[in-house]
């Protein structure tokens, strides 16, 4: 399937769109911090920012408080953990605690092979009638919460939920009124979260043919 979907998503006639990278992990199981590495000539964070900024209006890299000012002095808006020690699901929520009104389109910045025309398919596929657009994982076949575009109408539900002692974002994908679509490009929502996974993803963005064995 092809998306259909203008090549300014500004223009579509929709609510605009706010970006936000997740940056804001410590990156223990790669032992270093993956926000830096650079796949694309710099640092994955800023790319990831770069590449959001030709889908939304406005676009923040999601961080903890003592990296604030390293992102900003590079130029980028930045949304500090309102939320301590609750991960992806607090920074989507300090997200929507900025701007509850507007509807967020979140990715992580361990993402090297996410690309534009993956967004685009997610934003041409998106349904304002449910909480949250976003894809069935490749590897697990579970929603993927960060790559998704969470809507307004879900920030009380993550509300509710963390009353509850709930706090995965992939939890609440699973249990609440989503819409679920296949990737055009299953390998674009390859995260790195491992050396192994580092040299997995290295091999296939150095692989001309675009082939990686056993992934």
């Amino acid at each position: 399937m092809t998306s259909t979907v203008s090549d300014n998503p500004l223009e579509t006639g929709n609510p605009s769109l706010n970006g936000l990278v997740l940056a804001g992990g410590k990156s223990t199981r790669m032992g270093l911090d993956k926000g830096s590495l650079q796949w694309h000539g710099k640092e994955q964070r800023f790319y990831m920012a770069d590449l959001l900024q030709q889908f939304c209006k406005e676009v923040f890299i999601s961080c903890r408080p003592e990296q604030e000012k390293s992102f900003t002095g590079e130029g980028y808006q930045v949304i500090t953990d309102a939320y301590e020690g609750l991960g992806p699901y607090g920074a989507i929520l300090s997200a929507f605690q900025h701007n509850e009104n507007s509807p967020w389109l979140v990715i992580a910045c361990d993402l090297p092979l996410l690309d534009h025309n993956t967004i685009l398919q997610l934003i041409s596929e998106r349904d304002q009638s449910y909480i949250a657009t976003t894809f069935k994982s490749p590897h697990d076949g579970l929603p993927e919460p960060l790559v998704t575009i969470w809507e307004p109408a879900c920030y009380p539900i993550l509300l509710a939920s963390l009353s509850k002692g709930y706090q995965c974002p992939r939890k609440a994908l699973i249990n609440n009124h989503v819409k679920i679509i296949y990737p055009e490009n299953p390998l674009a929502l390859s995260n790195v979260n491992t050396p192994g996974e580092f040299a997995l993803v290295q091999q296939l963005l150095s692989n001309a043919s675009g082939e990686l064995e056993n992934y």
